[in-house]
């Protein structure tokens, strides 16, 4: 059941990486469960807490709509978060999304604790939560220090530079580009083949 629900969650409110209507209320359920009991339940065949893959799914869902996409999504489409925007109520969640999160930066098991700092760090673009980034910055660099996945590294270092931390001793992470694929000739996915 909870394998079924995670992968509906994934497909039908995650899909292609867009906000729908439907997603400011799931992540409100979602930061609403990751204190029940049953979300330290191990996933089938892995040793990682349904919490765990519920903060990842709230990371991905944050930065869908964080600072850094927005800003390149406007690029191509002016107004894309006007005020009453569906992704500007998603963004307007943020500080009930973080205390939802902060709970499990301290957590026993290591994924739980890497995917709150990392949904952390991403809702920490609010600037009702820039109180939180130093304190946040710690976070960052455990992340920066002990994580073996390079998007997750690239969240932390990108926050790092961003709230004006010196991030001088941590070779740059290269950018993928946004507007070409793996196989792309270097035409933006906007553009016309022809």
């Amino acid at each position: 059941m909870q394998v079924t629900a995670l992968s509906e969650l994934s497909e039908l409110v995650g899909h292609q990486n867009t906000i729908y209507e439907a997603t400011a209320p799931v992540a409100m359920y979602v930061a609403g469960v990751l204190t029940h009991p049953a979300a330290m339940t191990l996933r089938p065949y892995r040793s990682v807490p349904f919490r765990a893959t519920l903060l990842n799914w709230l990371v991905s869902t944050a930065y869908d709509a964080s600072d850094e996409i927005v800003d390149r999504i406007e690029q191509y489409f002016p107004g894309f978060l006007t005020p009453g925007s569906i992704v500007a109520a998603f963004r307007g969640l943020r500080p009930m999304l973080y205390r939802a999160v902060a709970p499990f930066l301290q957590d026993s098991h290591e994924d739980v604790r890497e995917a709150a700092g990392l949904a952390a760090l991403i809702l920490a673009e609010h600037p009702a939560l820039a109180q939180h980034r130093d304190h946040l910055a710690v976070h960052a660099r455990r992340i920066l220090d002990t994580s073996s996945d390079a998007p997750n590294r690239r969240i932390a270092w990108k926050a790092l530079e961003a709230w004006g931390h010196d991030v001088s001793e941590i070779e740059p992470f290269q950018e993928e580009p946004w507007d070409c694929g793996p196989h792309s000739d270097g035409r933006g996915d906007l553009e016309p083949p022809f």
